[in-house]
C-alpha cells in the first residue's frame, strides 16, 4: 500500500522557520514529481511548491516565493519544505502529493499555525 506520510507541523511565531518532512514508501519515488499543497479553513486547497523528478526544477506559488524551500532525497524517498518567515497566512494543513503520468498520491497532512 502506497504511503506518503508529511511531519514537522507545529505551533509557530511570526517570523519563525518550521521544516515538513514527506516519507514515501512502496511506489517508485524517483519517478514522480512531489509537490506541497496547503488548505486553511473554509479555502480551497492550493498548490505550495513542487519539484521535479530528478530535482532539477521547482515552482512555487507568488505568495511563498523566497520564503519556501522544496527539496527532495530520491535516496531516502522524502520530500521537504522548508518554510522561512512564516506569516499567519501560511496558517494551514500541508499535503504532500505524488504525480506520475495520471497518478496521484495523497499524504494525510500536518497541521502548521503561524500564530503569536
Amino acid at each position: 500500500q502506497v504511503q506518503l506520510v508529511e511531519s514537522g507541523g507545529g505551533l509557530v511565531q511570526p517570523g519563525q522557520s518550521l521544516r515538513l518532512s514527506c516519507a514515501a514508501s512502496r511506489f517508485t519515488f524517483s519517478r514522480y514529481t512531489m509537490s506541497w499543497y496547503r488548505q486553511a479553513p473554509g479555502k480551497e486547497r492550493e498548490l505550495v511548491a513542487s519539484i521535479t523528478s530528478a530535482g532539477g526544477s521547482t515552482n512555487y506559488a507568488n505568495s511563498v516565493k523566497g520564503r519556501f524551500t522544496i527539496s527532495r532525497d530520491n535516496a531516502k524517498n522524502m520530500a521537504y519544505l522548508q518554510m522561512n518567515s512564516l506569516k499567519p497566512d501560511d496558517t494551514a494543513v500541508y499535503y504532500c502529493k505524488a504525480s506520475f503520468l495520471r497518478v496521484d498520491y495523497w499524504g494525510q497532512g500536518t497541521q502548521v499555525t503561524v500564530s503569536s
